[in-house]
């Protein structure tokens, strides 16, 4: 009888061995597939969460604490929860943590070793505690008040310091009553949960160190980029705003397009990574014009360089109703003065007609460009008192520019900012979820048909993200209330341009119809412009928009 219950005691002795190494066994894959998920996640809130429910699922704890080591040397409360309470706080839920931060000094400035989290954070030595009731050492008055109020016990605590690969604390981990996974009852932490929660922590706290440190890696390049658009915006204050919106608005439409799913862009999908990287590149699509000289940027006016020199031609009318004056007083005859008071008015007609010309528009007439060029032949004569031609070659250029009031030569300087972006982009060494940014940044005055700059790509050699910001750098640069040159149009104006280089090649049709199909012009109208900008539009009667 004896050797048959000790026969059955060995089997049953047996089972269990087995199936405490095939728990075990189970949690430790359940751990090593934790540490790939911990490595693999993006957002700081969701990767606290996993930390946590993590370690509650591989020790069967009730509830969990994870706290964060804070630069004033204090453990802030980031993540609560406690399954039987339905007791959620922090992270992702939106319910802020209503707990004090837990000092690590006391107010006479000896170390807190009366918290468990604080001593932990403070020795790097974990705590397991079979009864927080009848544990010696540590102050659980708070625990107690939170039992009172819930009617929650709270009994055995393993409370785990996480230390990351420079051996630096940067957090805590405390898990609150495990679970017997046969009873359901509240039992201490064993020491195989006390290792693999110890394990878990230190994959946990180089897994955030990495975040971390990737986020402000992060932070420190996108404030690099707002630095250099700064330094623009201080250059040029006209075009300041551009490096802002022109972003917004690529970011606006690539939404668009990512949630259309018919027809010929159903294909084009955005992950994260991606957004990243077109949002990186809208902010750098114009670092080029760092080297764009001033005077040619904030060209106001045909004639202005340094200053306006329309003010040096007045100078020279001045300077012929001067000689009139003295004609018609050396005269004396009334056909004289008559010829004086038509030359004098003659001459204040001119004036007006150049200071006129000088403002620049969209078009200059032929008839107006001739005129500028008769009035280049009046005589004059300088202060050294040499007779000249009433304007130089450059201002005689400069006043017939046919449209705006850049030369070729300063409108090649302009652009020029493209290929400046270009090189300096290309120099960069991109890490791979950025290795697009120079081609989607590049490419943004590139047209469908090939007649773009500056290398003269087609539709089909361009990604859909370049093609999505030269729709947001025309529309930006058509709106833009903020231009030396020209006012902000509205939007019929904008869209009605807009339309016209859909059915040119100058932008991509499909792009166009999305931008018009889904309003997005708009959600950055109500951003962006001012309410008379805002009109009515009748979107049958933009031109190639096909509904």
């Amino acid at each position: 009888m004896s050797s048959t219950l000790d026969g059955t005691q060995a089997l049953r002795f047996g089972a269990e061995v087995r199936t405490a190494a095939d728990d075990l066994v189970q949690r430790l894959e359940q751990l090593n597939a934790i540490g790939a998920s911990l490595s693999a996640e993006r957002d700081l809130n969701r990767l606290l969460e996993t930390i946590l429910t993590a370690a509650k699922s591989i020790t069967r704890a009730d509830g969990g604490t994870l706290y964060r080591l804070a630069e004033d040397r204090t453990l802030r409360f980031e993540i609560l929860r406690t399954t039987s309470l339905k007791y959620y706080l922090g992270g992702s839920t939106g319910n802020a943590v209503p707990f004090y931060p837990i000092h690590l000094i006391g107010k006479d400035g000896k170390p807190n070793h009366s918290m468990v989290a604080a001593y932990a954070a403070l020795t790097g030595k974990t705590v397991n505690i079979a009864d927080a009731y009848t544990a010696d050492g540590f102050d659980f008055t708070g625990t107690r008040n939170f039992d009172k109020k819930t009617g929650y016990r709270s009994k055995s605590f393993l409370t785990v310091p996480m230390a990351n690969h420079e051996n630096e604390i940067i957090g805590v981990l405390q898990l609150i009553n495990a679970l017997d996974p046969k009873t359901g009852e509240i039992v201490p932490f064993s020491p195989s949960d006390q290792r693999l929660a110890e394990s878990l922590a230190s994959q946990a706290a180089i897994a955030l160190t990495n975040r971390m440190l990737i986020n402000q890696l992060e932070q420190l390049f996108e404030s690099f980029i707002n630095m250099i658009n700064s330094a623009i915006d201080e250059k040029s204050p006209y075009t300041g705003g551009h490096c802002q919106r022109v972003p917004a608005l690529t970011m606006m439409l690539a939404e668009a397009v990512n949630e259309t799913e018919q027809g010929p862009l159903s294909d084009f999908h955005m992950s994260d990574k991606d957004r990243y990287e077109l949002k990186i590149a809208g902010l750098l699509h114009d670092c080029g014009k760092v080297t764009t000289p001033v005077h040619v940027v904030d060209k106001a006016t045909k004639l202005e360089s340094i200053y306006d020199r329309i003010h040096l031609i007045d100078t020279r009318f001045e300077i012929l109703k001067r000689d009139a004056e003295i004609a018609m007083l050396k005269d004396g005859s009334p056909e004289g003065r008559a010829t004086c008071r038509e030359r004098l008015r003659q001459i204040e007609e001119d004036r007006m007609f150049l200071r006129a010309a000088n403002i620049g528009g969209e078009r200059m007439h032929e008839d107006d460009i001739e005129r500028v060029k008769r009035i280049a032949e009046y005589r004059w004569t300088d202060i050294s008192g040499h007779e000249a031609k009433f304007l130089s070659e450059d201002e005689l250029k400069n006043l017939t520019i046919r449209a705006g009031t850049l030369t070729a030569e300063e409108r090649q300087i302009i652009n020029h900012h493209i290929v400046a972006t270009i090189k300096m982009l290309e120099a960069l060494p991109w890490p791979r979820h950025l290795k697009n940014v120079p081609e989607y940044a590049g490419g943004h005055h590139e047209r469908m048909d090939g007649k773009g700059y500056p290398r003269g790509l087609k539709r089909e050699q361009m990604s859909v993200q370049a093609r999505v910001m030269g729709i947001a750098d025309i529309f930006e640069a058509l709106t833009a209330k903020d231009r030396p040159y020209k006012k902000g149009k509205t939007l019929s104006e904008s869209l009605e341009i807009l339309g016209k280089f859909s059915l040119n090649g100058h932008i991509d049709p499909d792009l166009f119809d999305v931008f018009v199909r889904r309003r997005v012009y708009q959600r950055y109208a109500e951003m962006f412009l001012d309410k008379e900008q805002i009109d009515g539009i009748d979107e049958s009667k933009i031109p190639g928009y096909r509904g």
